[in-house]
């Protein structure tokens, strides 16, 4: 072996040695690093495992204060030491800090966009972890750890808080955290009527400030670099915390209150001002009812006004499952604020928000409380017979305001006490239905003054939706500082399912059918042609199903609307492309989607009785309630109707009066007459639906007109709206719809293949008995229907109906191509298109023939002999210019829409406009086959009939039965992919309506042309075969060989010819 070799090799000894220790000393660190983690996370969890705690001097030290007014004793029960760590821990509490010069963190805002004026201000959250507790401690004091993340937030995400937490600070756009880990002592005392305290001593990496700086985080704050921001950060084990729990939790006492102060002195870079956290006893603790006689002082002789009820008469929940109820209704769910439309004191006083506290973005909304949320949080409800069997709930419920621009879900995981926060207790009374609570605002410092009426309703109409409402008012009416406040839980018919799931089904109070009626009277005038449409078509209609439930169902399943629109006529410029939902509540009394959550059996044995009298004969009108929202600014006016009216089955129509919220708009509300209760119901909307018969010769689009009757000088008229779909609207049967249609396009693509083949077939045997016809039938003619045949053998596709197969088909779900049916019908279709391709190629190759043979006897005269070169030429020139003029005129129109940027979207990907524009061209040139055939009868001035006529005639009818049907049928898109159909306009086909009708109409003109080119030489060739047996023809003469007679140019002078012609009478 070389010296090199053996050096190699003794290096690569030595290498491998030092690489394996490297590897095994990497895996024992990551493995006492996951040993380290998964033992915090199991100490945690256990809080009787043993803990050293290091700094319990520091913290007896620190805590002195706090444990010098601790109880004697401390009596702490071991059986809870398990949920104490619960009952002690809180999430997303409020912090607010001291103004002064030292602030605890940075925060980056780049996260906003640039010139943005609307935005909100970062929330401040905290949340503390109780990690351990050690029960086994004795004393007056029981030692504890925890960890505090303290953030600030655009959106509410942070803190995150958690058992595995490590102290540091984290900062990036939109988003800082500071986390502390802490060791100390929990006590407890007397003071405030009894309190848990907790004292602890953190230790953590603060974000340094710069000294002697205009900006102290100068380092945070830079634009240009906040997106990789690298904090500069102090070790700091001075921070003292002070939590404060009260031990009785009631009414007046949920409140958590802390403190966050550093120990260091105000000249060091550690040192902040004090820091204030509020936050409230969760879910662990047990909440007492003990406000019963301040309820009933606040609550007695008060009784529901007219606005607090529904339709003036109290139809609200007196049944024995309030609490459940009450649970399902606003678990997750924000109410919506009334606005306080009809005050008329002072703006000042008009424009609060009952009791609570208004920032910016509150005030900014000028009393209309847009976007203004209200959540229920921590409800507990007991239901309780008294001892004279009368029912009734004691309940208990924080109300918390979410401002306009702030994130509901984040807000609803928030615990803090504040301004915007009410804890209210209360008791419902089932004789009367209504929850009367006594509510105290924030830490209910000043006590509590607000009271609370809140109501379930059983019934509904289109002037009240709601699930829920009710009002804040203060107790002291005669001296109040606010305007009562109005809150409601509308309906959306969606949630039916899952509000109503263990319940019984309210009732709907319909009150606009008389109006809609009238509607409906001015809107049907007599005519003979829509007498005649009715009788023809057919509609959406109940079904034939036994359950009455099922039937109704599908009937709203059908009348439900998830649609884009657009105006109705598309305007020419690019318009927003609002999205549209009509969804269906009731039909007659048959509450939609509301029976389809619940068991099938529960409903076959269920009493639920439905209102028959509306689908009789003697009334086929259908009485219907809905609910119509609309995206996007130009329609904010009727962004949100609910609606009430009629629907005729007979011819798909649904008149439906319509109710608005004109309650936010209160400045113009008093120049506007007729409104109910702040509604604005002087709307008609008419919904018209595409029959479920003749879909395929009609558009099936659903057009949709907001009308509104109000006088144009009045603040709260619109001009008229007229939308339609921009997709096609199915119904149930959807599915069963395209697969029939495709398989009757199918059938007729095989009957036109057949005839085709037929047609070849005639011409065959035309030839067979007249062979000196053969060199007079151009090879290009043949040549462009063989080129229409082969490409659907090449490439896969659909073949005569293909433009129509691209529209419907394309992107048909693999469900649709896997259908046995339709593999037979592409089968089928492939054989006859082979058939056809294989006959038309015999044909030219019988002419090919015919004409070589022609060139062999007579090999000096070839112009004697027909020739395509010339046909080729003029054909080429010919289609190349139709295809610019075309391709120019339909840039030109294409130019004036505004879809002209856009792409078609095929199932192979994306291809521009001019592809699928020359492959249409492509299919004119096989539609205008005759062409070639044209060019070449007047070149070669031939006295005969080439083609028969059942040949020519037939093509052609084959050829422009697929531009028949496009023009009679509707446009029917696939609906599984409607995100490929945006802004649908027949005119956007290459050659719309207009080519359905002008390449028929060309195609039959060549026809007619070939027949009297032919009808026209072989009549005047017949005359002069009458005068003179021998007669040549002006271009070509007979040759001399008898023997090839049947192959000759001429063919004037064979009388066989003359007998086959005049018996075939072509």
């Amino acid at each position: 072996m070389p010296a090199s070799g053996v050096k190699s090799s003794m290096e690569s000894h030595k290498i491998t040695p030092s690489l394996v220790q490297n590897l095994c000393f990497l895996f024992f660190l990551m493995f006492v690093n996951v040993k380290s983690k998964l033992s915090a996370f199991a100490e945690s969890q256990d809080p009787y495992v043993s803990h050293y705690y290091t700094r319990f001097t520091e913290v007896e030290k620190a805590c002195k204060p706090v444990l010098s007014h601790s109880s004697s004793s401390l009596n702490f029960d071991v059986k809870r030491a398990n949920s104490i760590k619960a009952e002690l821990s809180f999430i997303k509490g409020d912090w607010r800090q001291e103004l002064g010069e030292s602030p605890l963190m940075p925060f980056d805002d780049s996260d906003l966009l640039q010139n943005s004026s609307i935005h909100s201000d970062p929330l401040r959250l905290v949340t503390f972890n109780l990690t351990h507790f050690d029960p086994d401690s004795h004393g007056r004091s029981i030692n504890i750890r925890g960890a505090l993340s303290i953030g600030l937030s655009r959106r509410g995400t942070v803190p995150v808080g958690g058992p595995l937490v490590f102290p540091g600070f984290r900062i990036w756009p939109g988003a800082s955290e500071l986390v502390i880990v802490f060791e100390g002592v929990y006590t407890e005392s007397e003071e405030n009527g009894g309190e848990r305290v907790l004292c602890l001593l953190g230790h953590s990496k603060l974000p340094s400030r710069q000294q002697d700086s205009v900006d102290p985080w100068d380092w945070a704050t830079k634009k240009s670099n906040s997106s990789n921001i690298q904090p500069q950060l102090v070790q700091d084990d001075n921070i003292l915390l002070n939590l404060r729990y009260p031990k009785t939790f009631m009414l007046t006492s949920r409140a958590i209150r802390g403190e966050l102060r550093s120990l260091n002195d105000k000249s060091s870079r550690k040192y902040f001002d004090d820091v204030h956290l509020t936050s409230k006893l969760g879910a662990y603790s047990n909440y007492q009812f003990a406000s019963e006689k301040f309820i009933y002082k606040a609550c007695d002789n008060h009784y529901p006004n007219q606005t607090e009820s529904i339709n003036g008469k109290n139809e609200v929940y007196k049944g024995d499952r309030f609490c459940a109820r009450l649970d399902s209704l606003v678990s997750g769910e924000f109410l919506n604020v009334v606005p306080n439309w009809n005050c008329n004191s002072t703006d000042e006083y008009c424009s609060k928000l009952g009791p609570f506290e208004s920032n910016q973005e509150i005030k900014a909304s000028d009393r209309g409380f847009a976007n203004v949320g209200l959540l229920m949080q921590d409800v507990r409800c007991e239901q309780i017979i008294s001892a004279k069997n009368s029912l009734y709930a004691r309940v208990s419920a924080v109300f918390r305001v979410v401002p306009p621009l702030q994130n509901q879900y984040w807000n609803s995981q928030r615990s803090g006490l504040d301004g915007s926060t009410l804890s209210a207790e209360g008791i419902w009374n089932s004789s009367t239905g209504q929850l009367c609570m006594v509510s105290c605002l924030g830490l209910a410092k000043d006590g509590c003054h607000s009271r609370i009426y809140l109501y379930v309703p059983t019934s509904f109409s289109i002037r009240r939706r709601n699930l829920l409402f009710g009002k804040i008012s203060s107790i002291n009416e005669t001296n109040s500082l606010y305007y009562p406040l109005t809150f409601e839980l509308p309906v959306h018919p969606s949630q039916l399912s899952m509000k109503f799931s263990r319940f019984p089904p309210p009732a709907y109070i319909y009150s606009k059918i008389k109006f809609a009626g009238a509607f409906l009277e001015r809107s049907e005038p007599f005519e003979f042609s829509i007498v005649i449409k009715k009788s023809l078509l057919s509609y959406p209609k109940k079904g034939d199903e036994r359950d009455e439930r099922l039937s109704l169902s599908n009937l709203a399943d059908d009348l439900t609307l998830y649609v884009y629109v657009v105006p109705d006529p598309l305007p020419e410029n690019r318009v927003a492309k609002p999205f549209l939902q009509l969804e269906i509540l009731t039909i007659g009394s048959f509450f939609h989607r509301f029976w389809a959550y619940q068991n099938a059996s529960t409903l076959e044995g269920s009493d639920q009785s439905f209102d028959k009298a509306s689908t009789t004969e003697k009334q086929l009108l259908l009485n219907v309630s809905a609910k119509l929202s609309l995206s996007e600014k130009p329609y904010s006016n009727v962004s949100l109707l609910y609606l009430e009216g009629l629907y005729n089955p007979i011819d798909g129509k649904m008149y439906l009066i319509g109710c608005r919220d004109a309650r936010a708009s209160w400045k113009i509300l008093f120049d506007s007459m007729d409104l109910e209760d702040g509604l604005d119901c002087l709307i008609e909307v008419k919904v018209e639906y595409p029959p479920t018969t003749a879909r395929w010769f009609m558009n099936p689009m659903a057009k949709v007109f907001i009308t509104s009757k109000r006088n144009d000088d009045d603040p709260l008229h619109f001009s008229p709206i007229k939308l339609r779909s921009t997709l096609p609207i199915w119904y149930q049967k959807q599915k069963e719809d395209i697969l029939s249609r495709r398989a009757v396009e199918g059938i007729l693509c095989i009957l036109t293949l057949s005839m085709a083949i037929a047609c070849i077939w005639s011409q065959l045997f035309y030839i067979r008995d007249s062979s000196s016809v053969l060199p007079y039938i151009s090879l290009i003619m043949l040549g462009v229907q063989a080129l229409g045949y082969s490409i659907p053998l090449i490439t896969g596709a659909e073949t005569l109906f293909a433009r129509i197969a691209n529209d419907s088909y394309e992107r048909t779900s693999q469900g649709f191509e896997k259908n046995e049916k339709f593999q037979i019908f592409d089968y089928m279709v492939k054989i006859l298109v082979l058939s056809a391709f294989l006959l038309t190629i015999r044909l030219g190759q019988k002419v090919w023939k015919s004409r070589s043979r022609l060139l062999t006897h007579s090999p000096l005269e070839p112009r004697r002999v027909p020739s395509d070169r010339n046909v080729f030429l003029i054909s080429l020139i010919i289609h190349f210019i139709g295809f610019l003029v075309v391709f120019i005129v339909h840039r030109i129109n294409d130019s004036r829409r505004a879809t002209s940027t856009e792409t078609y979207i095929e199932a192979n990907g994306n291809r521009h406009k001019s592809v699928v524009q020359i492959e249409e061209y492509i299919g004119l040139v096989q539609d205008f086959f005759l062409l070639p055939q044209i060019i070449g009868n007047y070149l070669w001035r031939g006295n005969c009939k080439p083609l028969r006529k059942v040949y020519y005639v037939g093509i052609t009818l084959v050829r422009i039965l697929p531009h028949i049907y496009d023009y009679l049928r509707g446009p029917v898109f696939n609906p599984y992919f409607p995100q490929d159909y945006e802004f649908v306009n027949p005119s956007l086909d290459f050659y719309s309506k207009f080519g359905d009708i002008a390449i028929p109409v060309a195609a039959i003109v060549f026809a007619v042309i070939i027949f009297i080119q032919q009808r026209w030489r072989y009549e005047k060739h017949r005359e002069g075969v009458q005068s003179s047996q021998t007669l040549h023809s002006g271009v070509y003469e007979k040759l001399p060989s008898i023997a090839f007679e049947a192959e000759l140019v001429s063919c004037a002078n064979e009388t066989p010819m003359e007998d086959t012609l005049s018996r075939d009478g072509n």
